[in-house]
């Protein structure tokens, strides 16, 4: 019995510290449409609110993509149908971290912490629509719309956190948030205004599928262009295609446990051209304790990307569609795959029935932060990491796994591989090489032995003296 007492300490003490901690925000810009034409969007979004307690989901914005310039406004309707299905099952879905009521919707609209689940009048009241037409030839002084607004409100509230912005479709809504800025503000505003945002966008989709070569008449080339030493912009081409395809090789899978499962798996539509195509945009976000979404070298479930030239060879981005690096990020996202459809379908099922597994809590050298750890240390000397004291809220046993990302910080030609000796092992030590000025990547990666064997992760970063 006290030992059972003392692991209850240990483990809410854990748990007081990784839920105490701010989520990221997210804004969504999405062409959600009918099933028979764009399901893979509403397929995106049961995924996204099924997390609507790790993501602080600023707002759902409707706007214009492949399949539809201008953007039907009836077609928010399927947004409308998810928020729908949230509100019903997040009261299951609150059981998952204790949570037995919502706050006022005036505190909810401030920062909410790790493992509140906000109610369905939130995410309603972020529901809003953005710009009907694609492409930078809209943009302009008659172009505002409740989504440019809501962007702008965003970035001015007294929040240090920045801003992601998560492009399912095309992101000229974001672009006439800059706008107008750029034309009714100082350029010193201007930047600090840009500094409060991050764009991930799911390739590039404003304009209609048969103009996609055209990417001269997007807004995000502007974006790129005008913008590049201020906003920081991830052109994503490789991790969108593999969601997709990896989808579809595991439909059965997903027929079976996430369609039809709760209220949520209800309106998750049969995939058409691939699956979830745009989710990898917050799943670069997602505070699984894997990376710090402010370094796209750090790779994460949304990929590993590098800057550099993008694929209209004109401007500058963070991307990952020129080899090398398009193998090394469909392989890292292929290896998490199967954890983050794990992590999906046991979410689910927490809608459906109100319990299921939790993930396990990892902590090295006594943090638990989903922020990286970072360490210093002298060249030549040895390290030792210890994630003995990481643990699992439903008591399961745990299974650890260290590895090194070698790609991950300034130096495009990887990190020397460090000998970490058994991997297996709650704590490792190994030998720093006599390099200083360099920075190593370790990762912690523990999974649990409950249902699905959930996963979290702890990076710690080691800058040698």
């Amino acid at each position: 019995m006290k030992k059972i007492l003392i692991f209850i300490c240990i483990a809410l003490g854990f748990a007081f510290n990784a839920y105490a901690q701010d989520k990221p925000r997210v804004v969504i810009l999405t062409d959600i449409g009918r099933p028979d034409l764009e399901p893979d969007d509403t397929e995106s979004l049961v995924h996204l609110l099924c997390y609507a307690d790790m993501l602080e989901i600023e707002g759902i914005i409707t706007s214009t993509g492949w399949n539809c310039d201008p953007y039907p406004t009836g077609s928010a309707a399927y947004r409308d149908s998810v928020v729908e299905a949230y509100a019903t099952d997040v009261n299951m879905l609150m059981k998952r971290s204790g949570q037995r009521a919502f706050a006022p919707l005036k505190k909810e609209n401030g920062k909410q912490k790790i493992g509140y689940w906000p109610s369905a009048e939130y995410i309603r009241s972020r529901c809003k629509m953005g710009s009907q037409c694609a492409g930078i030839g809209v943009i302009g002084k008659d172009n505002d719309t409740e989504g440019s607004e809501l962007i702008i409100r965003l970035a001015d509230e007294k929040d240090d956190r920045p801003i992601w912005v998560c492009a399912w479709g095309g992101a000229n809504t974001l672009a006439q948030a800059i706008w107008k800025v750029q034309q009714t503000r100082t350029p010193e505003q201007l930047k600090a205004f840009l500094h409060k945002l991050r764009l991930f966008t799911i390739t590039d989709q404003d304009m209609v599928w048969s103009m996609r070569e055209n990417l001269a008449y997007s807004s995000h080339q502007w974006m790129r262009r005008e913008f590049k030493d201020d906003l920081l912009f991830i052109w994503d081409e490789g991790t969108w295609n593999e969601q997709c395809e990896l989808g579809k090789r595991n439909w059965d899978k997903i027929s079976t446990l996430i369609q039809g499962n709760g209220h949520l798996g209800e309106v998750y539509p049969t995939y058409l051209w691939g699956v979830e195509g745009d989710t990898p945009s917050y799943l670069h976000v997602m505070p699984n304790g894997l990376s710090d979404p402010d370094d796209p070298t750090q790779v994460s479930w949304g990929g590993y990307h590098r800057y550099g030239i993008c694929p209209d060879r004109e401007t500058t981005a963070w991307t990952c569609w020129e080899q090398p690096m398009r193998k090394t990020s469909i392989d890292y996202f292929t290896r998490f795959y199967p954890d983050q459809l794990n992590d999906f379908i046991a979410r689910i099922q927490w809608a459906r029935d109100g319990e299921g597994n939790r993930n396990p809590v990892a902590a090295v050298n006594q943090n638990s932060s989903v922020k990286p750890l970072v360490l210093t240390a002298l060249a030549g000397k040895s390290v030792k990491l210890d994630a003995s004291e990481s643990y699992d809220p439903d008591g399961d046993a745990l299974n650890f796994s260290w590895w090194q990302q070698a790609e991950a910080g300034e130096d495009e030609n990887g990190q020397t591989l460090l000998d970490l000796g058994d991997t297996t092992q709650p704590s490792i030590k190994f030998t720093l090489p006599d390099e200083p000025g360099k920075e190593f990547h370790i990762i912690c990666e523990i999974h649990d032995d409950g249902p699905w064997n959930l996963v979290s992760y702890k990076r710690v970063i080691i800058k040698v003296l």
